[in-house]
């Protein structure tokens, strides 16, 4: 049973306000709920698959043999699961204890301080502090309030939509985020070699460090009086290249692996890595841009800090590189900008919806759409999405775009069917 009170514009608010039964807005589908369980008692259980822990000390290694290896690690979590825990990835402890200390005391700052940071998605607006607004047909929300923003390159990052207070908010992130920077580069070259390419060729095809963005979302989850009925985020991918995760040390991570969810430990010292959908395309498959939601709970609030490392939107033509298709293994995604591949999706899950609702839909015809080339971009209507049906039905995660991936036909029903999101967990 839940309620039908007004759906507060935080969920903060909502959480704090003593509601024993939650608003049937934020109420999961039946189909979900019967996946929804007890996230503590999840974490406790050691049976079944695990998400991989890689020490990657030696990923730049003098040592052929022991970098070799790492490498090796790191190419097969990535073909098999799309995610791994990372230990001893070389960010500072304490660059890290502060960008968490700095986030939590942002959080635990009134509502209203918090508000003078507020975004507003539907002017374009998307950084800054926020709730998941219902955008598609379903109607449903997520149990989270998060805080959006660019923070590297250093030059593009707009410090003054950062918050003010704790003092320490703007120097630990911007110390965190050129850490992380380095650190992507060591992963992207990992990768690159496992395809057999150049070091430093996914890294150039994804924009380079010029071109290359990434965007911190910190997600707070409240305590929920009923998580056995909501989710902090739907499941989805990411649209990114790679997308790294801290958090609290509260699990909630669950992963579609092997046709079931899966919870991820909470690995003392570690940073969770996802491969996105962009190095999926790029690898044809080969990497895993992995099906991934957020649970909540009862008991403890859950923060994660998510940064989400993006191509620019329309300078890159994102298809299966020429060394990763052949005449037995041909490219299963058609070419796209980052910006048609994540409209695409949007418009795949707004389609879904409406089936699942049986509203009548707004048509639209892309089958004559010019795929623009670099510098080509002038013209805003090249960048809607193409009529290329070869998806399978799992959403994404980036910035505030959740949809669905464009995927191999046979993979068509590996995952179970999800809603829409936004940059995730």
């Amino acid at each position: 049973m839940v309620t039908n009170t007004s759906v507060s514009p935080r969920v903060e608010t909502l959480a704090g306000s003593g509601i024993q039964l939650i608003p049937k807005e934020y109420v999961r589908p039946k189909d979900e709920l019967i996946s929804i369980t007890n996230i503590f008692e999840e974490e406790k259980n050691d049976e079944g698959p695990q998400v991989p822990t890689i020490d990657i000390s030696d990923i730049v290694s003098d040592d052929k043999v022991l970098r070799e290896k790492c490498h090796e690690m790191i190419k097969e979590a990535a073909m098999e699961w799309g995610v791994m825990h990372l230990v001893n990835h070389g960010i500072s402890s304490e660059v890290i204890d502060r960008v968490r200390v700095a986030g939590q005391e942002f959080f635990s700052e009134p509502i209203g301080e918090k508000e003078k940071y507020a975004n507003d998605p539907g002017t374009g607006m998307i950084q800054g502090y926020g709730s998941k607004l219902a955008n598609n047909a379903s109607g449903q929300l997520e149990w989270e309030d998060y805080f959006f923003h660019l923070v590297y390159p250093e030059e593009k990052a707009d410090l003054s939509l950062w918050p003010k207070r704790p003092q320490d908010y703007i120097p630990a992130t911007r110390e965190y985020a050129k850490e992380l920077r380095g650190l992507t580069t060591k992963l992207l070259s990992a990768l690159s070699l496992g395809l057999g390419l150049e070091e430093g060729r996914l890294e150039k095809e994804v924009g380079g460090m010029e071109e290359l963005l990434l965007q911190m979302k910190i997600n707070y989850y409240p305590k929920c009086p009923q998580p056995e009925l909501a989710l902090g985020v739907e499941a989805h991918t990411d649209v990114s290249a790679l997308s790294f995760i801290l958090h609290n040390m509260v699990p909630g991570l669950q992963l579609f692996y092997g046709g079931k969810w899966v919870t991820a430990k909470c690995v003392p010292n570690s940073i969770i890595v996802h491969i996105g959908d962009t190095l999926e395309i790029l690898s044809n498959g080969k990497y895993k841009s992995i099906l991934h939601r957020g649970l909540v709970n009862k008991e403890k609030v859950r923060i994660s800090w998510a940064v989400f490392c993006e191509p620019p939107k329309e300078k890159i033509i994102l298809k299966p590189l020429p060394e990763t298709a052949t005449a037995a293994e041909p490219p299963l995604f058609p070419p796209r900008t980052f910006a048609q591949h994540m409209a695409h999706k949007l418009f795949r899950n707004r389609q879904e919806a409406i089936d699942s609702k049986k509203v009548e839909p707004r048509v639209q015809d892309y089958s004559n759409t010019k795929i623009p080339q670099p510098g080509e971009h002038k013209n805003t209507e090249e960048t809607k999405p193409l009529d290329t049906e070869i998806s399978k039905p799992c959403e994404e995660d980036t910035g505030f775009l959740k949809a669905q991936i464009s995927q191999p036909l046979e993979q068509e029903n590996d995952s179970p069917k999800s809603k829409n999101l936004v940059h995730a967990i």
